[in-house]
């Protein structure tokens, strides 16, 4: 009843749980109940980030990650797009092929790293690999679903006035299906994020995921967990970002 009453914005209530979460964290640590070794207190993960700053490069670390992650997921959302119009386009191809694409999504891929490895070798190129194949299923399954979705009404509507394939491709079909081919930019963009990281701290190649190993190998447990939260607030801010933009093109369609 009174929580009711209060109201609260959804970033207020966000704010005040991880509040409450990170002061029960360090309470816990300060007790004992919790090792440092294994989890240290924020207070030592918090300032640990500046040391980043200072000694582990992080900004060249972020800017190399992210540019494969960028690259990776501009692959995946590129080729996912054109894969998921044919599946819609040809229904056998759609219905022949769409439940392999799920089974795709929902397998371990950072599993076959060691193949990428000796196609591509120990590089950037076996790191953005592995992260467009990541991001290319749930392109291809969100681009095929919005296609799929859109009302026979507005395809009439089109018809109707004469429009070409083309036309109504560019004019009535993928502006209603963007929600949801957003929904899958979400999507590959995320996983690419966490198949990029992986891979580079399997590998012992490249930015962030590099970081995150030999931070962990001098058991600078701080330093690693403070690396960990950088990745996961910046894959927050890009998911935010992501979304204010499909909100933006919602309202200019």
């Amino acid at each position: 009843m009174f929580a009711d009453k209060l109201h609260l914005p959804p970033i207020v209530s966000r704010s005040i749980f991880f509040a409450v979460l990170l002061g029960a964290w360090e309470m816990a640590s300060m007790a004992g109940m919790i090792g440092r070794f294994i989890a240290p207190p924020p207070s030592e993960i918090f300032p640990a980030i500046h040391l980043l700053y200072a000694q582990n490069h992080l900004v060249a670390r972020f800017f190399l990650t992210f540019g494969q992650v960028f690259a990776a997921a501009g692959i995946g959302v590129i080729a996912g797009m054109a894969i998921g119009w044919w599946l819609h386009h040809d229904k056998t191809a759609g219905k022949a092929f769409t439940d392999w694409f799920a089974a795709i999504a929902a397998a371990p891929l950072v599993l076959l790293f060691p193949l990428f490895l000796v196609l591509f070798g120990r590089n950037a190129g076996t790191i953005i690999a592995m992260g467009a194949v990541a991001a290319l299923p749930p392109m291809i399954l969100k681009t095929k679903e919005g296609l799929d979705n859109v009302r026979a009404v507005l395809i009439d509507v089109g018809r109707t006035f004469g429009l070409s394939r083309w036309q109504q491709m560019h004019m009535i079909l993928f502006p209603a299906a963007l929600p949801t081919i957003f929904t899958g930019i979400r999507l590959g963009l995320i996983f690419a994020l966490i198949n990029v990281v992986g891979v580079e701290y399997l590998i012992g190649f490249g930015g962030m995921g590099l970081m995150i190993s030999e931070l962990g190998d001098r058991f600078e447990i701080p330093g690693m967990y403070a690396s960990i939260l950088f990745v996961v607030i910046c894959s927050a801010s890009f998911f935010y970002l992501t979304e204010r933009l499909e909100k933006w093109l919602l309202s200019a369609r």
